[in-house]
């Protein structure tokens, strides 16, 4: 009987331990590797993520990692690496030389390149590993590559989101489908910057910040769009199948900031653009949980809409049918 209970008390010493490690390792930092160094968003959510003393700190998530990527033939990209690249490296972050070896030493991936065109084949190393990840604007510079990343996604198994920060501003988010402040949701007008980047549709780069805010209040379900342009500024309609109308007005001049008006049948609100911090909030969740805040198929209408959008401005104006893409 001394034997057994010799045996017995220290398997009894050490549940308490193993369950306290359970738990420590669950409550532990998520990796984060970083794909593509071209744009100032590495630099800005790496500080927010690992910096404890940042005004905007999102505890839970460390970036550890980071892949350079970038694009010989855009110049957002290859005036901006190289200086991108050595910031991250003055903040301890280790850069490496594949995408294979990044999602070895993490959790979970940014996947930040400034040109989307690269965006579905960074992303099938991701899948592979079997690594969440987040994929920056813009989503993607085609429709094609958008559908074939969100098969990619449902064939592997793993989750991904894309959004604008624009997206998780408190006002915007309130508003969407109409709430007991405006009523019943008539519609949503939004303004913001969309200067156009080279190799990418029009309204893919800039004009994706307001499209997002658009979506984030109408939700799916956009059937046509029509644009009317002009020199410094283009006015895009979008009717939604039961009725409702959100306007997109892409601006190209210098110092635009965004905003989103939205229209209901009690009152008629504006709201401003969020800052990072909510979106990295959402995307440090979205790590833990594996449950995106935006699903794929709002993502792809999204994509849809701004390439009906452009197909509208290069035919003069005419209406362009979703259903056309489809």
């Amino acid at each position: 009987m001394t034997d057994l209970y010799a045996f017995i008390l220290p398997l009894l010493l050490l549940v308490p331990a193993l369950a306290m490690g359970a738990m420590a390792s669950e409550e532990s930092e998520i990796r984060v590797g970083i794909i593509g160094l071209d744009t100032s968003h590495v630099v800005a959510f790496t500080k927010v993520l690992n910096d404890p003393k940042h005004a905007d700190h999102v505890p839970g998530a460390r970036v550890v990692a980071a892949y350079p990527g970038g694009s010989p033939d855009v110049k957002a990209s290859y005036t901006r690496i190289d200086g991108f690249t050595q910031q991250l490296r003055d903040m301890g972050i280790e850069i490496v030389d594949d995408i294979p070896t990044l999602c070895e030493k993490v959790d979970a991936v940014l996947l930040e390149s400034v040109d989307g065109r690269p965006h579905l084949e960074q992303v099938k190393p991701v899948f592979a590993a079997k690594k969440r990840v987040f994929i920056d604007k813009p989503f993607t510079a085609s429709l094609e590559d958008a559908r074939e990343i969100i098969r990619l996604s449902k064939e592997s198994g793993v989750p991904f989101f894309s959004s604008s920060s624009y997206r998780f501003a408190p006002d915007i988010l309130d508003a969407r489908g109409g709430n007991e402040k405006i009523g019943e949701l008539l519609g949503c007008d939004t303004v913001g910057p969309a200067h156009e980047m080279e190799h990418h549709p029009p309204y893919f780069f800039y004009g994706i910040h307001a499209v997002e805010a658009l979506y984030t209040v109408m939700g799916r379900g956009c059937d046509w769009v029509q644009t009317f342009a002009s020199e410094d500024s283009d006015v895009v309609v979008g009717h939604w199948s039961d009725g409702r109308i959100g306007t997109f007005r892409p601006v190209r001049a210098k110092g635009v900031k965004g905003q989103v008006t939205i229209v209901g049948k009690q009152k008629t609100v504006t709201a401003a653009s969020a800052d990072y911090a909510p979106m990295l909030v959402a995307i440090v969740e979205f790590f833990k949980t594996g449950e995106p805040p935006v699903e794929p198929e709002e993502t792809l209408e999204i994509i849809e809409f701004m390439t009906a959008a452009g197909l509208s401005r290069e035919r003069g104006g005419e209406k362009v049918m979703l259903s056309e893409l489809r």
